[in-house]
């Protein structure tokens, strides 16, 4: 199957998902993940009107933001604080903020390098975090208190990757969500729900799904 089959498959699917939950399609952002992708198939991606791109290293996400100046790239995988400031120069967004160093790490920089990067923050209600990253609730409000309602660094949403066999973690995201925007006074996105599970996900309201395998297709890494 090629690229603009795979798409177009994507496509019915969410209109399914969405037609069940009551919702518009057009409120649900597709963000393909183009980890280990090669630029070809991204420029391609591109031509079927495509600008922003998932990525979770910093360096080869800077790499491909450099050699494709016109697209977008956001940062889902954990970051270090030594790779703030490329993280910060070659990306759009950074949907994996964690924990309060971090944040002042960054508040640091975008001051020092004047620009502006809305953030997200990954959250962890599973106990994942040594795996996979991710703030826990109950450090929820520390981290907030650093963000500190920053301009250079605006708060966009949550982000999160739930263990696949908890079938409540969507409801239970949604419902965190539902709760910071009332602490908060701000509307909040939801980026939750990959390949295998987007369709949970937009029942429970998620606003943005980040598809690697069922978009581009299956990886393939050179042998060593």
């Amino acid at each position: 199957m090629n690229l603009a089959d795979r798409i177009e498959g994507l496509r019915v699917r969410i209109q399914r998902a969405c037609n069940s939950a009551g919702r518009e399609p057009a409120s649900v952002e597709l963000l393909p993940v183009s980890k280990k992708q090669p630029l070809p198939l991204i420029r391609e991606a591109a031509a079927l009107g495509f600008t922003r791109f998932g990525e979770n290293y910093v360096q080869e996400g800077s790499d491909k933001a450099m050699a494709l100046p016109k697209l977008a790239f956001v940062l889902l995988g954990p970051l270090q604080r030594n790779k703030a400031r490329p993280a910060l120069e070659h990306f759009s967004e950074i949907q994996s903020l964690d924990r309060p160093e971090l944040v002042l790490r960054l508040r640091h920089l975008a001051e020092e390098l004047d620009l502006v990067r809305p953030i997200w923050i990954q959250v962890d209600l599973w106990d994942e975090a040594t795996k996979l990253g991710g703030c826990s609730e109950s450090d929820l409000p520390a981290l907030l208190s650093a963000l500190d309602g920053d301009a250079r660094l605006p708060l966009r949403g949550l982000m999160a990757i739930p263990p696949p066999e908890d079938g409540s973690a969507f409801a239970h995201l949604a419902s965190l969500r539902d709760r910071l925007q009332q602490e908060l006074g701000q509307s909040l996105r939801l980026s939750m729900g990959m390949s295998s599970d987007l369709d949970a996900a937009i029942a429970a309201g998620s606003d943005q799904i980040r598809i690697g395998t069922a978009f581009f297709g299956e990886r393939t890494y050179p042998a060593r």
